[in-house]
């Protein structure tokens, strides 16, 4: 019977209240996700601004450019966006799973301390890059260029790891959008600063990195006054080297494994785009219509993970172990829509694509016949961004560096290589990587299904107090 307890509108449906809890996990997920892509886009531009820039000094120079900031991203910018999920594990956890906030701060310089490191391994390499040109049978021109460009490039690079460790630090506090402001200013930026130092100030060619290294500075010096005066402080206490340095060693593991992670994926593009090359002259220019254009979509999975990465890492370290798991549920399940639209948008486009580049006619129609491949390979892309942001953010960057190592290097690669080179062409190429993806997605989600999210809590505390930070 009825009394003055009896609820006044009836229980929702437990389905309904599920349902509409998976969607506002999604749709939390996407609103995070957008301006962590746009960042990533707007940062892509300051390169790519540099090479359009120094591009009309002469075909030579738009080559030793391209080539250059080509071997930047597979080395040093995998430092910084690679090393930089350590951040994404520890902090997010430390900022909802410790009562001193002001541990984060301390991750942040640990970082500093690490992936500082993790760069003079490259700059090593940078220095004395020109033999190592030489030895990768590139021309003379491109040899003694490149290596004096990425020389000068050096001290930019730094900027550019900094700024990412300073981007990791505002997310884990689930503040996304900083680096998408201080981007907006810096894009433009650094386009004028390329037009004068290699123009007005007669540099050359070689005022394209230091324009761009000092634009790397300035977001970095943008972003830390954001930090300061506006959003991010309180987790703050001020500089402490002596705990940075201490107990580096479960961060510098998470860091390299996240650089093999990342790495495993973009040196396997690498491969395929030198394979393109011994196709021939069509082939390699179609490939790099692709990849320009794969460039800036493969934002869009990348964005993703990394929201995926900093909203897992706060739920367990609230303890809130279903909340983990139907975040990373969800965050593949909004992957797969995303990859879905951007696979209708690619083959409504097909032939527009190929002729936003070029006029070449066997250029547009050939990227018009691989079309297919791509567009299926976003939902595969897709699927990877989140569920290894989802490892990311569980500590395991390890599962996610051998399940693309095993899927890229023991089956995609000589498999698609070898299409390839029997009568699939371009396609054989991309048919690989397709499948690759689609494995490394399939296995990474179950692995993800398949965890026990009790125990994910109880590791993701461990994790903290190994670096010395105390938690409640």
């Amino acid at each position: 019977m009825a009394d003055e307890r009896t609820a006044l509108l009836p229980a929702r449906p437990a389905a309904v209240t599920s349902r509409a809890t998976w969607i506002a996990e999604m749709v939390l997920l996407a609103k995070a996700s957008v301006p962590v892509m746009l960042a990533y886009m707007l940062q892509n531009s300051l390169q790519t601004v540099s090479v359009l820039v120094v591009g009309r000094l002469s075909a030579e120079a738009l080559a030793t450019a391209a080539f250059s900031y080509m071997f930047a991203m597979a080395s040093a910018w995998l430092v910084a966006l690679g090393g930089t999920t350590a951040i994404d594990t520890l902090a997010s956890s430390s900022f909802t799973g410790t009562t001193d906030k002001g541990s984060l701060g301390v991750l942040l310089q640990r970082g500093f301390v690490v992936l500082s490191g993790f760069y003079a391994v490259v700059a090593v390499v940078w220095m004395f890059s020109e033999p190592l040109f030489r030895a990768l049978g590139q021309d003379e021109v491109i040899c003694v260029q490149s290596a004096r460009f990425l020389q000068l490039l050096l001290p930019g690079g730094l900027g550019y790891v900094w700024f990412e460790c300073m981007k990791k630090f505002l997310q884990a506090q689930g503040l996304y959008r900083p680096g998408t402001y201080v981007l907006m200013i810096t894009s433009p930026l650094n386009a004028l600063l390329n037009y004068l130092f290699v123009y007005r100030f007669g540099f050359g060619l070689y005022g394209a990195p230091i324009a761009t290294g000092i634009a790397y500075w300035i977001s970095f010096g943008l972003l830390v006054l954001y930090t300061a005066f506006v959003q991010g402080h309180e987790c703050w206490n001020g500089f402490a080297p002596r705990q940075a340095c201490s107990n580096i060693g479960p961060f510098a593991r998470l860091a390299f494994l996240g650089v093999v992670h990342v790495g495993t994926e973009w040196w396997a593009f690498e491969i395929v785009a030198l394979a393109a090359g011994r196709l021939g002259t069509l082939a390699l220019a179609a490939q790099s219509v692709i990849m320009t254009m794969d460039q800036i979509i493969n934002t869009i999975p990348f964005g993703l993970g990394v929201a995926a990465s900093a909203r897992l890492g706060n739920l367990l370290g609230a303890r809130d172990s279903e909340g983990a798991r139907r975040s990373a549920h969800a965050a593949a399940m909004l992957s797969v829509v995303f990859g879905t639209a951007l696979l209708v948008i690619l083959m409504v486009c097909r032939y527009m694509v190929g002729s936003m580049f070029s006029d070449d006619a066997e250029v547009i129609e050939l990227v018009a016949e691989v079309m297919p491949y791509v567009a299926l390979f976003q939902i595969a892309d897709g699927l990877n961004g989140s569920c290894g942001g989802a490892l990311r953010g569980m500590g395991r960057q390890w599962i996610g560096a051998l399940v693309n190592s095993i899927s890229y290097y023991g089956g995609a690669l000589p498999g698609g290589i070898y299409l390839a080179f029997h009568g699939w062409g371009l396609a054989g190429l991309w048919m690989g990587q397709c499948v690759a993806l689609f494995l490394v997605g399939i296995f990474e989600w179950i692995i993800v299904g398949a965890s026990d999210w009790e125990g994910e809590v109880k590791r993701a505390f461990d994790r903290l107090e190994a670096g010395g930070i105390t938690t409640h």
